[in-house]
């Protein structure tokens, strides 16, 4: 029987011994699954053309509390008290020195801690055109606070949205259309009817149904402790060793792409999620995706991975820490980033694990890639050597993240002989490293992106003009950030 405590609902806990599935898993499940019916209620009968915006926030926050009560039960009274202080704490201090589902809500609250601190108390002048489209600048009521950090759609796997972006959805503006006018500014022109977001529900949910299938089948008989199984360690060669390493944490990853995807069509069921046009005039879902399985896995180099994995998240990080770090930004990045986490040692192992890795392969990419661009033949033997390389780095510094304890998180490497550690180390000794722009020097930086040449065409097919995270500006600061932040 998969009968294990749980701080929630046991009604489903037959279910949960018939799929021999933890009762905790099987609540998530199924309150997603409700979550997504709901999500299609909530677009049909609750449009924001004909439903007040405040009808729209108390629903979506009350379904929220409820998916939350039924999944952990007093332990949601968390996430209220957590908001509710944070809320009073913002008002009192004017955020000033603010710096699961629990993690989500921290991602929230700082988000929007940061957000109404630069439309607050900060100058234009003194903020990254990032900073700008996304800060907030009046107080959010108790009502907006609760709703975006307690709605349905994301209250139990996000993902992460800004909220000028949640709240223009909710007031029903993410579907007019802006054309660049002759001075080059944006201006609305007219509001576009409503995209249908039924066909990109059902390509997500497909994805889901396969990586759910994959990860109850392939993945178990694949599991990543048998890396550090002594018989094997002892046994196995070393190109054995290497193609178990990357399988097993490729059979480790559809779990997460079952998540998020399914994250995923529930905001966009409820029509949250909304884009823009692409230049074949096709609706866009993608602005709160948090992952790209295609790029993922065919990733050939430590930066695209990392680009396209948890995608949210990475803003997030860039966003409260990255680009306002004083000393060390890439360190202090992945440190945030193990803390938000948890406090298994295995996150800290890979994440300091990551510093390195990254630093060394943004060190090889500037000082090798451009050896092999021209012929075809040269580049595409490099894109194989690189995406090997890549896949092996990634498998490496993420073991300890799933093995989570110190013990054989360290017998990992040991097992390893810590070769890629020391590998990265020679590499950041001996090889000169590039200069990088970061966000956080923001006069300067901000005049730098200002400066940055971009596609105008590209900008003014359709975009959502009230999007703030696909802003122009927003554009432009996203591509200097992926040529210079700490995923290259």
């Amino acid at each position: 029987m998969a009968t294990t405590s749980t701080t929630g609902s046991t009604l489903l806990q037959p279910l949960s011994n018939a799929v021999q599935l933890p009762i905790d898993q099987v609540n998530f499940v199924v309150c997603q699954l409700f979550a997504l019916l709901a999500a299609v209620w909530f677009r049909t009968y609750l449009r924001s053309s004909k439903t007040s915006s405040f009808i729209r926030h108390v629903v979506a926050t009350l379904l929220g509390l409820y998916l939350a009560l039924f999944c952990f039960g007093w332990y949601a009274l968390h996430f209220l008290v957590q908001s509710g202080i944070s809320y009073c704490i913002m008002i009192i201090i004017g955020v000033e020195n603010m710096h699961n589902p629990m993690m989500i809500i921290t991602q929230k609250i700082t988000s929007l801690a940061y957000e109404i601190h630069d439309g607050m108390f900060r100058k234009d002048e003194e903020l990254t055109p990032s900073q700008r489209d996304l800060a907030v600048r009046r107080m959010p009521s108790l009502l907006e606070y609760l709703s975006y950090n307690c709605n349905f759609m994301g209250i139990l796997a996000g993902p992460l949205c800004s909220y000028k972006d949640y709240i223009t959805f909710i007031e029903g503006r993410s579907y007019h259309m802006t054309q660049s006018g002759e001075n080059g500014k944006e201006e609305v022109q007219y509001e576009r009817t409503e995209p249908s977001p039924n066909v990109a529900v059902i390509q997500k949910l497909l994805i889901c149904g396969i990586s759910l299938l994959f990860h109850l089948t392939i993945s178990k008989t694949l599991p990543v402790e048998y890396n550090i199984d002594e018989h094997f360690q002892a046994t196995a060669s070393w190109p054995t060793k290497a193609i178990y390493l990357y399988v097993s944490l490729l059979a480790a990853r559809p779990k997460y792409y079952f998540a998020w995807t399914l994250a995923d069509a529930i905001n966009n069921a409820a029509g949250f999620g909304f884009r823009g046009y692409d230049r074949n005039g096709e609706a866009r879902w993608d602005l709160i995706s948090n992952l790209r399985i295609q790029k993922i896995e065919m990733s050939t180099s430590f930066k695209m991975f990392l680009d396209n994995w948890n995608i949210q998240t990475a803003l997030w990080l860039k966003r409260v820490c990255y680009e306002r770090a004083s000393l060390s930004p890439t360190i202090q990045t992945f440190i945030l980033s193990a803390i938000w986490h948890g406090v298994y040692p295995g996150y800290y192992l890979t994440f300091l694990t990551g510093v390195v890795m990254t630093l060394a392969a943004r060190a090889m990419r500037n000082n090798f890639r451009h050896y092999f661009i021209e012929p075809l033949y040269l580049k595409s033997l490099y894109d194989v050597i690189t995406w090997i390389v890549t896949q092996i780095a990634i498998s490496y510094t993420v073991v300890p993240f799933v093995l989570l304890s110190i013990k054989p998180s360290l017998m990992f490497y040991s097992s390893w002989y810590y070769c890629l550690h020391i590998i990265g180390i020679l590499v950041l000794l001996l090889l000169p490293l590039k200069k990088t722009q970061r966000g956080m020097n923001t006069q300067e930086n901000a005049q730098l992106f200002r400066s940055k040449k971009f596609d105008e065409k590209e900008i003014s097919l359709g975009q959502n003009s009230f999007s703030t995270t696909n802003s122009v500006c927003n554009q432009n600061q996203e591509k200097a950030f992926r040529h210079s932040s700490l995923k290259q």
